[in-house]
């Protein structure tokens, strides 16, 4: 099935009602990954777009909510008026220092992850999540780290991780060739 085909299929999936009652059939907790290639990431962002313009909460019974996870860093990183210092630490210490730094201020291997925590701070009752900006945030943020942690807090709804690289099951390999990790709680959303 092509990309086209498989981003057609989207809204049909995130509207049935199954999927909305966000567990499977041992009561798990249902996370989703929409792979796809890198090169069409404009593509996947323009559908996004689409399904948040089609989408009447109270209509459908729903409200899609986006989380860019490069954006959140950002924000994060503006509010504690960190980006002139990493612009500094990128120029003095290095890339890996600067990787390493920001990591330690999101908290990302701590239960208190900035991520994760504005994410579930600003889910309302009744959504879909979609997991954005992926490629944008990495080498800041690995996605699987994104989704152990937020699987560990965030049940109420389901959560879509739209993917700019390879998923088979198992291993995420962004954007085709890096080994982003083993995640094997998700669930492809459209085969």
């Amino acid at each position: 099935m092509d990309l086209g085909e498989r981003l057609d299929k989207i809204w049909d999936r995130i509207s049935d009602e199954d999927f909305l009652a966000n567990k499977g059939v041992a009561n798990e907790v249902r996370y989703y990954v929409f792979d796809y290639e890198p090169c069409d990431e404009l593509v996947v962002r323009e559908k996004i777009k689409a399904l948040e313009k089609q989408n009447n909460k109270d209509a459908d019974g729903f409200q899609i909510v986006e989380f860019d996870l490069y954006k959140i860093i950002i924000g994060i990183l503006e509010e504690r008026g960190y980006i002139d210092k990493c612009i500094k630490f990128e120029g003095t210490k290095g890339q890996d220092y600067l990787y390493n730094a920001v990591g330690k201020l999101l908290r990302l291997t701590n239960d208190d992850n900035l991520i994760v925590n504005h994410i579930v701070k600003n889910t309302p009752d009744k959504s879909v999540v979609f997991l954005t900006g992926v490629g944008k945030a990495f080498p800041f943020v690995r996605s699987h780290n994104v989704l152990n942690n937020l699987h560990q807090v965030l049940d109420k709804v389901p959560v879509v991780m739209f993917y700019p690289g390879r998923w088979n099951g198992q291993t995420l390999e962004l954007f085709g060739t890096i080994n982003d990790g083993n995640y094997y709680r998700a669930f492809p959303l459209v085969d």
